[in-house]
């Protein structure tokens, strides 16, 4: 009879089974505690009726006994418990369970029986009310397992009803139907519980499992988060290099040129380079977004040179798809409060976003002074999102269902960037948008009110038709990098400034120079050699050999411990690929020095 069968058949596993079993003995416990208490009252009124107390004195006494006995039986299942298989523990001690569930059933309905002296209905009839309220709680305490409470249930309704059929005479037929009717709904109620138990118990399985298959994909993410941006300071050095020597060969190209028909062509290729090292930076912001490890720095930004910086990453892309991208602003400067990185960069993904999803017809980005504040607006012609989708926008790996349809190789994290950086940075974000006719996206900052000066390297950023022209340079410098590309940039370049450079590509190589008797008055030393050589070593060791020589490491490494320990001691970190302009400052403060 399944009544009487293990919790196998309810389809939950071991460990739930022994979770189960586990109240269903502590409950037992409490049970065979509180049946004691029962019993006192009764003993009181035997005593006021003048009747011998021995017999429900005695029983007392046993079941205190009883009580102390289970209680010590339950401390070792316990230990049992922590040692031994679910399955092991479950097969041992279900049946014994069952057992004391049976004897406690007969124990307390024995109560009815061994008053027969007291001829008393009122006696009789409140003593049955409080043996059916006990089996009555019992049919929600013991019924996680449903055999344990049959047990006790017929065992003690069995015995009642044999009570009454003794003990009462005129009014016995009646006593027993409304019992017996009674007896039914409890049990009625116990198997609803006992349901009500399993399902608990396979919804707590099923809340585990989910919550072990998100642990594991937390943790997947997280490694994969580690992955990418371990790949991306090792990958970082490696793609810079290119660029930072096109930037220094581009540079020396431009101040060597006399051919002023080439002048606009070299310019326009200065600025692609200039617009390659602003999309690796963008990608390293991303990243760095992306990985929570971003701590804003709320200061006044110039935004319209901000703009100004980031719309030459998209100029090229609009004009091969024949889209319009314009910009709308105050003549005079407009400065906003908060983080340059996060603003440039939630920029970046809204023209990004905007250009994407825009087949004909442009993009408008607006800034738009507003009683102390600035609401900084992109605009477009595409394709719009649909009313049920305006929710959901700005989740992350979210697109709408147009969206595919335009561009299969998105991934959603865009917006999901935009709103974190707005969350960063407390500011409000939103949009508008009409399906089939474009969005539109703001961002409102607080406006700064102070005096907004030009940026120091506002030239990093503008496309100027004539070609910067430096001062010339005297003295020496020693480079250290392995790449020959790298070291042939770094030499042409300073040469067109009047410096004389000798590279070296080890520590071997740039002691051998300076013990030739060369003496530089700055190092430039990068810090990832192929040799395995730390760069950073190699400038201190350069310093105590020539301590009135002037250095910086230079890298293109992306999140090195080894850089973030050289900042920390004061020395001068620059990153691949470095503005000329930079450059030739440094040196002009060195070499004065």
């Amino acid at each position: 009879m399944k009544l009487l069968q293990s919790l196998q058949d309810d389809g939950i596993s071991s460990h739930a089974q022994i979770r189960l079993l586990n109240n269903t003995f502590i409950r037992l416990v409490f049970s065979f505690s509180a049946v004691p208490c029962v019993g006192i009252p009764f003993a009181i009124w035997i005593y006021l009726l003048g009747e011998p107390l021995w017999p429900i004195i005695s029983w007392i006494i046993v079941y205190l006994f009883c009580a102390l006995a289970i209680r010590l039986w339950h401390q070792r299942y316990q230990r049992e418990a922590e040692k031994e298989d679910a399955g092991v523990i479950l097969n041992r001690w279900l049946p014994h369970i069952n057992k004391v569930a049976f004897v406690h059933g007969i124990g307390i309905s024995s109560l009815y029986l061994i008053t027969p002296q007291i001829n008393n209905f009122d006696f009789f009839l409140l003593l049955n009310i409080s043996i059916a309220a006990i089996v009555a709680a019992n049919a929600t305490h013991l019924t996680p397992i449903i055999s344990t409470f049959t047990l006790f249930f017929f065992a003690c309704w069995g015995m009642l009803n044999i009570g009454i059929i003794w003990r009462l005479n005129d009014v016995m037929l009646i006593v027993l139907m409304l019992n017996l009717l009674y007896g039914f709904a409890i049990y009625r109620h116990a198997l609803s519980s006992h349901q009500f138990f399993i399902q608990q118990a396979r919804l707590e399985e099923k809340s585990s499992r989910l919550a072990e298959q998100f642990r594991q994909a937390k943790e997947e993410a997280e490694q994969a988060l580690l992955d990418k941006n371990q790949f991306l300071t090792t990958a970082s050095h490696d793609l810079r290099q290119p660029v930072h020597a096109m930037g220094f060969l581009i540079e020396a190209i431009i101040h060597k040129n006399r051919d002023a028909s080439l002048t606009p062509q070299l310019l326009d290729l200065q600025q692609s380079v200039r617009s390659v090292h602003l999309m690796f930076n963008s990608l390293l912001d991303l990243s760095k977004i992306e990985s929570g490890n971003v701590s804003t720095a709320t200061t006044h930004v110039d935004i319209g040179t901000l703009l100004d910086s980031v719309i030459t990453l998209f100029r090229e892309e609009a004009n091969s798809r024949g889209l319009s991208l314009r910009t709308w602003r105050p003549k005079r400067r407009i400065a906003v409060m908060g983080d340059q990185l996060l603003i440039r960069q939630s920029l970046i993904n809204l023209i990004q976003n905007a250009l994407r999803y825009t087949q004909k017809g442009g993009v408008l980005i607006a800034i738009r002074p507003q009683k102390g504040e600035c609401l900084i607006e992109v605009w477009d012609t595409g394709v719009g999102i649909a009313d049920e989708e305006k929710g959901k926008i700005f989740s992350p790996y979210y697109r709408p269902e147009l969206a595919w349809k335009i561009d299969s190789a998105g991934h959603g994290l865009g917006l999901a960037v935009v709103a974190r950086c707005a969350k960063l940075m407390k500011v409000k974000y939103g949009m508008r948008s009409v399906e089939g006719k474009g969005s539109h996206f703001w961002m409102r900052f607080a406006l700064y009110t102070g005096e907004v000066k030009a940026p120091e390297n506002l030239n990093a950023y503008t496309h100027s038709q004539i070609p910067t022209r430096y001062e010339s340079l005297s003295g020496a410098c020693l480079v250290v990098d392995d790449d020959p590309l790298v070291t042939s940039a770094w030499s042409s370049l300073m040469s067109t400034w009047g410096i004389t450079v000798r590279c070296a590509a080890s520590a071997e190589e740039a002691f051998a120079i300076i013990d030739a008797g060369f003496t530089p008055f700055a190092v430039l030393c990068d810090q990832r050699l192929r040799s395995g050589e730390s760069g950073f070593d190699i400038l201190k060791a350069l310093f105590e050999r020539l301590p009135n020589t002037s250095g910086a490491m230079v890298s293109g490494e992306f999140n090195s411990p080894i850089l973030q320990e050289a900042e920390q001691e004061g020395y001068l970190v620059l990153r691949k690929p470095l503005e000329p302009a930079k450059l030739h400052a440094l040196l002009s403060q060195w070499s004065s020095c």
